[in-house]
């Protein structure tokens, strides 16, 4: 039987983080194709299995040439990066949490989402990775629930618009991760090229 307490656990929505202007990597970075589709729709077929529904975020502009058979999310908190787009979900449905993904993690697994998924605490403001790279918490794959709304609402109103400075300073769940590799970034061209070596790699081990 399912307890009170279990039914009111938040439900997941998934986010993926695609509104960058991807000025180091010098092209779209959404728009890459690591899998046979461009990221940021990969990121959410990724996503889907774990979560209610996906959207993904991004700027007005960006909607141009856009697959509408995926959901968009436009910032209503502008100029501010990921900050603005995490905010920006959380003020569409606030009794939802949020699954987010930047669109630049073109290693992250369905391993490394379920174990977070499977880790998470909704008593927390936010559940999350340590980042192999620097040790400190990865904002950009991390379920914030509901209540760090008002937790990233506080920081904005401080002047303080990184994500991952609210995730130290606030009462959040911190996992080492399983598969490392999953979590890295590509910010560069020598980021993607070698992103493109671990992949092939994979590849040829299936």
């Amino acid at each position: 039987m399912t307890s009170p307490e279990y039914n009111n656990i938040p439900i997941i929505n998934g986010l993926v983080l695609a509104g960058g202007k991807s000025r180091r990597m010098g092209s779209d970075k959404d728009l890459l194709n690591w899998h046979g589709k461009e990221q940021r729709y990969f990121a959410a077929d990724l996503l889907a299995p774990f979560c209610n529904e996906v959207f993904i975020s991004c700027r007005q502009d960006q909607l141009e040439n856009f697959d509408y058979s995926y959901h968009a999310l436009t910032d209503t908190f502008l100029n501010m990066g990921p900050f603005g787009g995490i905010l920006s979900a959380l003020r569409a449905q606030r009794d939802k949490a949020w699954l987010v993904a930047a669109c630049d993690l073109p290693l992250l697994d369905h391993r490394s989402l379920d174990y977070l998924i499977r880790s998470r605490d909704p008593e927390k403001a936010a559940t999350t990775y340590e980042s192999p790279f620097d040790g400190f918490p990865e904002p950009l794959i991390t379920i914030w629930e509901p209540k760090s709304y008002p937790l990233l609402l506080h920081f904005l109103g401080v002047g303080n618009t990184c994500p991952r400075k609210v995730l130290i300073n606030s009462d959040t769940l911190i996992l080492k991760p399983d598969n490392p590799e999953a979590l890295m970034n590509v910010n560069t061209p020598e980021d993607a090229v070698k992103a493109k070596e671990i992949l092939n790699k994979q590849a040829m081990h299936k």
